[in-house]
């Protein structure tokens, strides 16, 4: 089966909102044996996704929008499909009746608009949506599936487990494809590639490499007749390439530095604070918003200045004799945010990053009453990719401290 994404709004081409939806769809379409040959974005206008729909209905056999099928006069996916497949859109009433019943306690008297939302075509089975207001269209036809879903992420990815993926697994027989994504740090994409060449051969698994913030990454892709056949194959790539990148690997598929970095502290039942000056907190937010870092992340400090250090206890004799910005002030910082936080390992990160140069010095320094480590990375790109940068090779540094590799 092959199928095609159609997100629909105008918002979207304009750069006003990240189309995350066709992402998700396009990683779950593999795990059901179903290739994706296409991603086609649609505008707010009627005609163009028409035009877009027709496209897809030649080449593909099961087509998904995400998007326009809201109440208001932009929200045209539904008449763009019954345009497609010559149905004239009716209201439906006892849809009607419940979608009023639905917003009366929070909108008082319901308006008018709303009712657009449950017109229907003949041929489109609803797809409820508990989540909003939206409900969602499965559309048979012609030897094609046409499905549509809101466009708030929430929304369409529950849809798309709860209604969408059962009825969709019902259908399909084809092969499997599944794939695994290996994350590493401090290698260049082409040095990557050349040190994986001979299996970025193969055809079957496949293996690609792409750039991502935190690093180069690599994704094998198999196709089998069944999952576990599929899964052998990757895991035969993954052996090699770990043995080949093993210093430089730090994760797989959804894992992020902040999330491993938990789990190795989680391990050890040890605890983190951490103190920095040129990243603006970046280095706190990314080891919190990991889940559960409650409890083994005591908090951060930011300090933008030198009174700000001081005050937190950074000797000014040491700015004095090493530079505001170094590897002894990083190290003061992680000796004093570990003591006034009460956490085994400290971090301190600061840093010079030259804008107008789009270069920099990031300095590092990693201490607990087992280990006490000081690093410093060059640094290039805009301030923004900079101060990344910083963060992701402080938690790289930890990551290896932790598990003795330096």
């Amino acid at each position: 089966m092959k199928a095609e994404i159609i997100p629909v709004g105008t918002e979207i081409l304009l750069g006003n909102i990240i189309d995350t939806n066709s992402s998700f769809l396009a990683n779950q379409l593999p795990l059901l044996g179903i290739n994706l040959y296409f991603i086609s974005t649609a505008g707010d206008n009627q005609k163009r996704l028409v035009d877009t729909l027709k496209r897809a209905w030649k080449r593909a056999d099961l087509i998904i929008t995400t998007g326009g099928l809201g109440p208001t006069q932009d929200d045209i996916t539904r008449e763009a499909i019954g345009e497609l497949v010559n149905e004239e859109l009716k209201v439906d009433e006892k849809l009607w009746q419940e979608l009023q019943a639905l917003l009366r306690p929070y909108l008082g008297e319901v308006p008018q608009s709303n009712i657009r939302q449950a017109t229907v075509i003949p041929s489109a089975q609803i797809i409820p949506n508990r989540m909003g207001t939206a409900p969602g269209w499965w559309v048979e036809k012609d030897d094609h599936v046409l499905i549509a879903l809101p466009g708030p992420s929430d929304e369409m990815t529950m849809m798309w487990q709860e209604s969408i993926l059962p009825k969709l697994k019902q259908r399909v027989t084809g092969e499997v494809i599944l794939s695994r994504t290996i994350k590493t740090f401090r290698l260049a994409e082409a040095k990557v590639e050349e040190l994986v060449a001979h299996l970025a051969k193969l055809s079957n698994p496949t293996l690609a490499t792409y750039i991502h913030p935190d690093g180069v990454y690599l994704r094998i892709t198999a196709k089998a007749k069944g999952k576990d056949e599929a899964q052998r194959l990757i895991n035969q790539s993954e052996e090699q390439i770990q043995n080949i990148l093993s210093s430089s690997i730090w994760g797989v598929d959804d894992d992020t530095l902040g999330s491993v970095i938990g789990e190795l502290l989680k391990a050890r039942n040890w605890s983190l604070a951490t103190m920095e000056s040129c990243t603006e907190g970046l280095l706190c937010s990314t080891i919190a918003s990991g889940r559960g870092s409650c409890t083994y992340f005591k908090g951060g400090l930011l300090v933008c200045c030198d009174e700000a250090k001081i005050a937190c206890g950074v000797d000014t004799s040491i700015m004095e004799c090493y530079g505001r910005e170094s590897s002894q002030v990083a190290k003061a910082m992680a000796e004093i945010v570990r003591k006034n936080l009460k956490s085994d390992v400290g971090i301190g990160v600061g840093g010079n990053m030259n804008a107008d140069k789009n270069s920099g010095d990031a300095f590092i320094a990693l201490t607990s009453d087992k280990f006490e480590q000081s690093f410093t990375h060059k640094l290039r790109g805009n301030l923004s990719r900079m101060k990344q940068r910083t963060v992701y090779a402080a938690l790289f540094d930890l990551r290896k401290v932790l598990l003795e590799e330096v």
